[in-house]
Parts: structure tokens; C-alpha cells; sequence
């Protein structure tokens, strides 16, 4: 979900542990309470490992383009990428567990466990790598995890202004860093859910929610069927819950990246990888923008360290949520990552 800048990426996506979450970033608005309709899944319901996510699989072809998601975003918030890119190659899309469609998933909500579970679904949809890992923002640090722990299935990586181990957030007018909020907590391995761990499924077509109708750029970009659609799933309890849980853990996980930057498990190797970067930081007004803004640009060229064969990619054209804002700039950056990775040759060779 976009909301203001930096909800994406980490106001929403980091401001945790601060005031339960702020209500997760204030997602429960003032709406009225109300019956909120399901929508039917626009994809498939598969098994990630006792729970089943939702997974929107569009193209054919090899390698196959999977997009991971910001903070509180949903599958469609590719709606502007993913069916042209669907014209090249099978493309992925999906939710994470407790997102739209999507079932609960086993606690914590590690980046590993995320990674497990996308990649269980993902071969019990049958639906074999290699693949070109997308993710924006939130998403970013969750592609890297993916590629962690499934190196031998990833052939290349867009990070769509992604955040750095050692990025800041803007708090109440105030910069920190994500990784200071980490209790030094150890991730346990992956999770499956069990009988006993699954709560009986509840019907929103009966259930009464705070209808949260906010609607606030980019989305406005997206279709207006699709907008309703974000109203559904962003009005849902489970949601909240959901999105809550990711971000009590994501500082450890970004503590963890920090602590072991530059190590070869964390790394890409020589895949293809771009790193797509807005051109503005929005730190207008601040006393030190202008070190903020040189200090974030020092952090995006960082993360193209990552691989030995990459690109770094300004858009003075979309501020965070380029999949939204400027996505024409998103689909030539996955295209770019897969001729090269299909024909081994340098990134924009």
C-alpha cells in the first residue's frame, strides 16, 4: 500500500514498535463500519506449507519473473507491469500470507520464512525457476533473502528503489535507522503451519470492518476495478495483523544484512541485477536534506555492490512507487535482466 512517502517503503513498512505500530501506520481510518464484499481471487490458492497463498500467474515462458511486494501492498500493485511483461515470460505475482487472499502464515514473519514460503508455493504450483526475482522497496529485502536461500534458482534481480541495510526513515521529522530498532533477535528456520496453528477461516461477507476507503497517489494509477479492490483488502483485519507481524521482525532482518554485509551467502554473485532509484528523496525542509539526500543515493549505488554484473538506474520522472509512477521504466529494467540473464552477457550488453 502507498499512502504518504516513505508508507511504502518504511514509514509503513518501519515504523514499528512505535505505539502498537501507530495501528499499523494508521490503516484503520475513521470509515464507517460496514460489510465489506469478498472479490474473487484473481489467481490460484496454493499450498505454501500447511497454509496456502495467493499466487496470480500470467505469460509462459522461462525465466520466470516473480514480484515481491512493498510494505503492505497487495499482488495487483503490479497491475501496471506484470501483463507486459506477461507478453515476454510467465510472470508471478502474489500475497503474502494474511494479504487479500492469502491464509495466515506461521510467526514470526522472518524474511526466511517469507522466502519459504514463496518458494513452496511456488513449487507446488509447478512453477519451476529459473527466475528473475522484482521486488520494490519492502519487497527489496525480501528478494534478497530469497536469494539467499534459493541462490541456485535466481538468475537476476531488480531492487525498484529498494531500501540499504543501513537506510534511514524519517520519523517525525526525524532520521533513523531501521536496523537501530533490532533486539538482536536470532531467526528460527522456516515454519510450517499446523492444525493446531490454524484459526478457523473467517468470511468477510459477514464480518464487520472499519472500511478503510483511502485512495491516496500513485494508486489513483491504477484501474478503478483494481481500486476497489485495494479498498477490500486493505479494510481487512487480518491485514493489519499481518502487516503488523512483518514489521515487528523486519529490523532484524535488516540488522542482520548489515551485520553481515559484503559476506558471499549475501550476496548475487555475477547474476544480472539493476538497481532502480527515484530521482528525488523528498526531504525538502529539512535542515539537512542535502546530507540525506547524498547519503541515500551513496546507499542505492551500495546495493549495486551486490552482484559484480549490475546497473544502477535514476528516474527523475516517479518518486518512490515507480512500478506506479513511471512503470514503463520498471518493464525495460526486468527486460534488460532477462536477455541478460538468457544470453549470459553483461548487463546492458
Amino acid at each position: 500500500m502507498i499512502l504518504k512517502e516513505y508508507w511504502p517503503a518504511m514509514v509503513k513498512l518501519f515504523a514499528i514498535q512505535t505505539i502498537c505500530l501507530l495501528l499499523f501506520w494508521g490503516l484503520i481510518t475513521t470509515g464507517n463500519c460496514q460489510t465489506v464484499n469478498n472479490y474473487p481471487p484473481t489467481g490460484q490458492l496454493v499450498d505454501a506449507g500447511g497454509h496456502r497463498l495467493h499466487i496470480h500467474v500470467m505469460g509462459k515462458g522461462k525465466p520466470v519473473v516473480v514480484f515481491e511486494n512493498g510494505s503492505g501492498d497487495f499482488s495487483f500493485i503490479w497491475d501496471l507491469v506484470q501483463p507486459e511483461i506477461s507478453k515476454t515470460t510467465t510472470t508471478v505475482s502474489y500475497d503474502r500470507a494474511g494479504y487479500a487472499w492469502s491464509d495466515e502464515g506461521p510467526l514470526p514473519r522472518t524474511g526466511r520464512q517469507i522466502a519459504y514460503e514463496l518458494h513452496t508455493a511456488l513449487h507446488n504450483a509447478g512453477i519451476k525457476g529459473p527466475y528473475i526475482m522484482v521486488g520494490q522497496s519492502y519487497g527489496g529485502f525480501l528478494v534478497r533473502s530469497f536469494a539467499r536461500f534459493y541462490k541456485n534458482d535466481v538468475a537476476g534481480v531488480v531492487l525498484v528503489d529498494a531500501l540499504n541495510e543501513d537506510s534511514k526513515i524519517i520519523i517525525n521529522n526525524k532520521a533513523m535507522r531501521i536496523r537501530d530498532w533490532a533486539k538482536g533477535e536470532r531467526a528460527p528456520g522456516p515454519q510450517n503451519m499446523t492444525k493446531k496453528d490454524t484459526a478457523p477461516s473467517f468470511s468477510t461477507e459477514k464480518l464487520k470492518v472499519v472500511l478503510d476507503t483511502t485512495i491516496e497517489p500513485p494508486l489513483d494509477k491504477l484501474p478503478r476495478d483494481i481500486q476497489k479492490m485495494q479498498v477490500w483488502a486493505q479494510s481487512q483485519p487480518i491485514y493489519r495483523k499481518a502487516g503488523s507481524n512483518e514489521m515487528n521482525w523486519s529490523p532484524e532482518d535488516v540488522a542482520d544484512m548489515y551485520n553481515n554485509k559484503g559476506k558471499p551467502d549475501y550476496m548475487l554473485g555475477d547474476i544480472p541485477l539493476i538497481v532502480l532509484s527515484r530521482g528525488d528523496g523528498g526531504y525538502s525542509g529539512m535542515p539537512d536534506s542535502a546530507q540525506l539526500e547524498s547519503e541515500r543515493l551513496k546507499l542505492q549505488i551500495d546495493l549495486t555492490h551486490l552482484s559484480t554484473n549490475s546497473k544502477h538506474i535514476i528516474d527523475k520522472n516517479s518518486g518512490h512507487n515507480i512500478h506506479l509512477e513511471d512503470p514503463a521504466t520498471v518493464i525495460d529494467a526486468i527486460k534488460q535482466v532477462i536477455y541478460a540473464s538468457m544470453r549470459h552477457t553483461r548487463i546492458g550488453d
